[in-house]
């Protein structure tokens, strides 16, 4: 409810604006009506217009009022100590004082042709009854900027430029109809529409105000520019209410030497080339890719859980750079691959050496950290499974199969792979299956739908579920960047998993290959990892002793980054790199609530650390324990979470809607003695989103 109040809020905003200003017009130019009958039509008008701007602000309100009563005092402060009162004041003043004056001067006008006297026009030029309309107009629009740029956490120096400049605007038009007001309403005063003078008084008020916003575009964008060289251990710090962690970083361990072993001799090489290639689709489309080892996704890695794995990453021509991340999987510092936090990208005839013990099972993914957003649309990324050291899901009995969706650049719709159409799987009876679901794609919760078997979510994000019930026609909604691993027994009937709710595309699996898809019927319910599953033993829970409590707000607002207007994504009001650096020492327990504020979802993506859910918009997860390491966090929910600081080093924490990292929703989670030797910026290589 929070996201529809959220976007009436704007739409109503906005279009008070332009009706109240239509109506300010309208009730300043009513004292050159030239008859009486002209000048009833016009303030007839005047209140239909200023009613229907009404009937809209008052949506406007009535959408702050249900937001107060029903969230956090962090999802509306701002609007109702700003945005309500910028809106309801002067419609008060129109509807208590200018409406009734003005219905007053209708009792008294002339006849039909005859023209209005000085004491008419004095009083329909009253600064007290024509400026309340267009304050209206100025206030609405004042809070539509506050809409579009909420000053949250409310900070006064944010909020007080625009109201000063509303202020002043209201102030500057009273005094002009004081002047107006003077001069018509004189006895001997003669009357003159001056039709001209104030047309050309119009232009140059418009002119002013378009060379006022051309010099604060200019400055906004010149202000927003990111640095040529940035150090990624920079930035404001947060401690968490705990105590203050040193930050000497000529002192600190370089994250270049948080390594995975390094003399001991792996149990498993594997290479990775990234190169450029024309790849032609399932559908028989070409698109111009950037492959590892020359296929879209990458090649599918499995590994055991325990073994000491050494992957070279070889660049041959992405002229961008790349780099191996492995999302959800919690490595050691210096080989999470993101660059300029912990190495370099590796150009065109460059490699890197990644070192790590897998030591988590489950299903993870890789993907290049460096230019993501193009980088994974593009193709530069895989599926990643860690498998038990001696039994569980590699048991050849069982039938264990990625479904990895993604939507390609110039395809017509959502693929699993390359096949964008019906995948087909020959799967006994009696089998017991694993289908592994990832979703790739950016800023899409993708849509999962199994038809013709009972099934179980297994696994989120790569841990498993404690006792996870029977689930019959659910649908399950992933974030972008997250897994869930499903479980069934193949019936002797098909079963189709269809991807994004469609018969069009999906996985059909029947006991020889052929068969029909079936029918899709409305899903019963919607998958909720909140009270799913048996409870089971944690490590912590909400009500242990924490060490350090953060406070994540994301947010969208209308601004500049990198000198670039647009939507920008923030955190705590602020872009990357002013995003706050989230302190912490090993060993401590670390809890964050996560409030959206903003219209959107954003699946948060913490580096090196799986999280424990402890609640959601004050409910507490009570089912099987949650773990995640990309939780989809959607407009209005307000997120409890806990992790152990157990992993040293410089980790992102960011929204996996790639589009919106790119825009500056990108912090840290920052342990104290640790620095880095990389570097971001224009002036480097490294561009991590």
């Amino acid at each position: 409810m929070y996201g529809s109040m959220a976007g009436v809020e704007l739409g109503c905003t906005l279009i008070t604006v332009l009706l109240a200003w239509i109506a300010g017009n309208k009730a300043s130019n009513l004292v050159y009506a030239g008859s009486g009958r002209r000048l009833r039509q016009s303030i007839r008008s005047t209140f239909i217009i200023a009613g229907t701007a009404s009937v809209f602000a008052v949506a406007v309100l009535a959408g702050i009022f249900i937001i107060a009563a029903t969230k956090p005092s962090v999802y509306w402060e701002d609007r109702v100590l700003i945005n309500a009162p910028l809106i309801g004041v002067p419609l008060l003043a129109v509807w208590c004082y200018s409406v009734p004056a003005l219905r007053r001067v209708m009792r008294i006008l002339p006849p039909e042709s005859g023209a209005p006297d000085a004491g008419i026009r004095g009083k329909l030029s009253a600064p007290g009854v024509v400026v309340p309309f267009q304050a209206a107009a100025v206030g609405a629009a004042t809070a539509l900027y506050f809409v579009l740029a909420a000053p949250f956490p409310l900070q006064p120096l944010d909020a007080a430029s625009p109201l000063f400049v509303c202020v002043l605007a209201i102030v500057g038009m009273w005094m002009l109809h004081d002047r107006r007001w003077q001069r018509v309403s004189r006895p001997d005063a003669p009357f003159a529409g001056r039709t001209r003078r104030r047309t050309l008084g119009k232009l140059g008020a418009l002119a002013l105000g378009f060379a006022v916003m051309l010099a604060a575009v200019a400055s906004g964008a010149s202000a927003s520019r990111l640095p040529d060289r940035l150090d990624m251990a920079s930035g404001p710090m947060d401690f968490g209410g705990g105590t203050v962690l040193s930050h000497d970083t000529s002192r600190a361990v370089s994250v270049a030497m948080m390594t995975g072993p390094r003399e001991e001799k792996p149990d498993r090489r594997i290479t990775l080339t990234a190169e450029r290639k024309t790849v032609r689709l399932a559908s028989g489309k070409e698109i111009e890719a950037w492959t590892f080892n020359g296929e879209v996704p990458g090649p599918e890695l499995r590994l055991k859980q325990g073994e000491l794995v050494e992957v070279t990453l070889a660049n041959k021509d992405i002229e961008a750079g790349v780099t191996l991340h492995w999302h959800g999987l919690d490595v050691p510092n210096a080989e999470d691959g993101v660059a300029g936090a912990t190495q370099d990208a590796v150009m065109p005839g460059q490699t890197h050496t990644y070192r790590f013990r897998a030591e988590q099972t489950g299903t993870f993914w890789y993907h290049s950290h460096q230019d993501s957003q193009e980088a994974v649309s593009k193709g530069l990324f895989g599926a990643l499974i860690v498998e038990p050291a001696q039994s569980g899901p590699t048991d050849p009995s069982v039938r264990d199969i990625v479904v990895l969706s993604h939507l390609w650049s110039g395809s017509s719709g959502f693929a699993i792979g390359t096949d964008s159409g019906v995948r087909r799987e020959t799967v006994k009876p009696g089998t017991p299956v694993r289908l592994r679901l990832l979703n790739t794609d950016n800023w899409v919760r993708q849509r999962y739908r199994l038809a013709g078997t009972p099934f179980r979510v297994a696994a989120i994000d790569g841990t498993e579920l404690n006792e996870p019930q029977e689930l019959r026609n659910a649908e399950l909604q992933l974030t972008t960047g997250g897994r869930y691993d499903v479980t069934f027994t193949m019936p002797d009937r098909p079963v189709f998993l269809s991807v994004g709710g469609s018969t069009e595309v999906g996985l059909l699996m029947s006991p020889d290959g052929t068969g029909d898809v079936p029918t899709l019927s409305p899903p019963a319910s919607v998958f909720d990892p909140l009270h799913y599953g048996k409870p089971a033993s944690t490590p912590f829970h909400a009500d242990s002793a924490f060490d350090r409590s953060f406070r994540m707000i994301l947010d969208n607002n209308l601004g500049f980054y990198d000198g670039q207007f647009d939507f920008v994504y923030t955190i705590n009001g602020r872009l990357f790199p002013d995003t706050p650096m989230f302190m912490v020492k090993e060993g401590e327990l670390i809890k964050v609530t996560i409030v959206n504020r903003s219209a959107v979802d954003h699946p948060m993506h913490l580096h090196g650390h799986h999280a424990l859910v402890l609640s959601r918009n004050g409910e507490p997860s009570d089912g099987s324990p949650w773990w995640t390491d990309t939780l989809d966090v959607l407009p209005g929910d307000t997120y409890e979470i806990a992790f152990r600081a157990d992993n040293p080093g410089i980790w992102m924490d960011h929204c996996h809607n790639l589009t919106h990292a790119a825009a500056g929703m990108s912090m840290h989670l920052m342990y104290e003695g640790v620095s880095t030797p990389y570097t971001i910026g224009t002036a480097t290589v490294n561009q991590p989103e």
